[in-house]
């Protein structure tokens, strides 16, 4: 089961998406794809510092958000989230806030995380991480 990061959303909207992106995305039941509330913000907040916000909106409402599950970064996530940002911190290896958001609801849901941006995210210890986006 997957949980996708903001840069796998994005993706999936811009006009010629990689077609391997495409083809895994198609080749996992509705059922296992997953993001987050905290992607879902950021998602929005690109479509209005864009300069076609209305379009970028209608087209997650119309295209994303109904076919996919949309995970709360709840009081389980936030626990995680405080344990880890400590931890990262401690070690000298901090991560941003939103992307250590999006981790801490994978980790706490046991699903691997679906991003462009691995080199980050391998900073989390346990995080299970696949590139799509290659």
């Amino acid at each position: 089961m997957y949980l996708f990061d903001t840069d796998t959303i994005s993706h999936l909207l811009i006009k010629n998406p990689p077609s391997g992106l495409i083809k895994k995305v198609a080749a996992v039941p509705p059922d296992q794809q997953f993001t987050s509330t905290i992607t879902v913000g950021e998602m929005i907040y690109g479509a209005y510092r864009s300069t076609r916000p209305d379009f970028f909106l209608e087209k997650l409402d119309r295209l994303v958000w109904p076919n996919i599950t949309i995970l709360p970064f709840d009081e389980a996530a936030a626990r995680a989230y405080g344990q880890l940002r400590a931890r990262l911190e401690r070690a000298g290896t901090p991560v941003s806030e939103p992307d250590l958001r999006i981790a801490s609801v994978a980790l706490i849901r046991q699903l691997t995380l679906v991003t462009g941006n691995t080199r980050h995210f391998s900073r989390i210890p346990g995080l299970s991480i696949e590139n799509w986006l290659r």
